[in-house]
């Protein structure tokens, strides 16, 4: 075995808890066992995406499913060699993201068919053992467009987004196409800042925004909302609920919920069946996976009830939010 990963900082959770709420899970509830799960986190674990994941995967271990370890910060560079570590550390799921490493990725796997590798990716599955999973929140963005579409006084609102990946494009225009289905005649623009963690240039990019006229902000990027803040008008959070950090500036957010996806792949590892699949419908509105919140009244009311009959339609597949993955103009 190689020598342990040298960790900004590693965590591990007891895991000697009651099963509690995991009935669901079918064969990972009868396990004998929790399953060993490493987690690989590109970001520090405080960067929106990577805290939903870290969430789900404590909650799992607090509720006893899974034993629980993980590396925040890692490099593209160094990320291959983290995945090995792991795998050659008995680890029999490992989550992560391979957006700067696809290729390399999956040749890892490859040559760890008995551990199974569930990864956020803009590829696809590979092999047995290699399954992908994309940030689907995308229908809450929709539906916050909607709110923003009504709200703009300028006729212009802005969105400040990591990089043109698809996943990344697929909720800036959700946002965007949101606020054409209410305001057709609404300006909206885009700033890419080129990392996924850099929130003093998310808040220079949001600045930027504004002084060209936007009015309302969608942040894909931690760091938009301090630019609306600093500038007094609203923003539209992404992932997580950013209206405790930010109460008079974030008004709506795109939620995401990991624990679905996360809750799939346990159960796929514990009855022994392949890992290499695409998870990430697990994350739809539909399934629970990802939601919208929003602080009442701050919308104009016809505005919320639009929006909600719209929600109630996205839940019961009556209507589905475009996906649309190029780069938005």
């Amino acid at each position: 075995m190689r020598n342990p990963i040298i960790l900004s900082r590693r965590h591990v959770l007891a895991s000697g808890l009651a099963l509690g709420a995991s009935a669901a899970l079918g064969p990972l509830a009868r396990a004998a066992a929790p399953v060993k799960v490493a987690g690989i986190h590109g970001s520090p674990v405080e960067n929106a995406w990577n805290s939903v994941l870290h969430k789900a995967l404590q909650d799992a271990a607090k509720d006893g499913v899974i034993e629980y370890v993980f590396s925040e910060g890692v490099s593209g560079t160094d990320y291959p060699r983290a995945m090995r570590e792991y795998a050659e550390q008995g680890a029999k799921l490992i989550i992560g993201e391979t957006f700067p490493v696809e290729k390399q990725a999956r040749e890892v796997a490859a040559d760890y068919p008995d551990t199974a590798f569930v990864m956020g990716s803009s590829g696809k599955e590979a092999g047995d053992n290699f399954g992908v999973f994309g940030t689907w929140n995308f229908d809450g963005a929709y539906l916050a467009g909607m709110l923003a579409g009504k709200m703009t006084k300028s006729n212009v609102v802005g969105s400040v987004g990591a990089m043109p990946i698809p996943e990344v494009n697929m909720l800036i225009n959700a946002f965007a196409e949101g606020v054409k289905a209410v305001n057709p005649n609404a300006k909206h623009m885009v700033t890419f800042i080129g990392t996924f963690f850099d929130p003093p240039k998310a808040r220079e990019a949001g600045l930027a925004q504004i002084d060209a006229g936007a009015d309302i902000l969608f942040g894909e990027r931690i760091g938009t909302a301090d630019a609306a803040k600093e500038r007094k008008i609203k923003s539209v959070g992404s992932l997580i609920d950013y209206t405790p950090r930010y109460p008079d500036t974030v008004f709506a957010n795109a939620l995401w919920n990991f624990r679905p996806i996360l809750n799939a792949a346990l159960a796929d590892v514990a009855a022994g069946k392949p890992t290499g699949r695409d998870y990430t419908a697990y994350g739809l509105m539909k399934e629970g996976g990802s939601d919208i919140v929003y602080v009442k009244g701050v919308a104009p009311a016809e505005a919320e009830a639009a929006m909600e009959a719209k929600r109630a339609e996205i839940k019961a597949g009556t209507f589905e939010v475009p996906k649309i993955m190029t780069e938005p103009k």
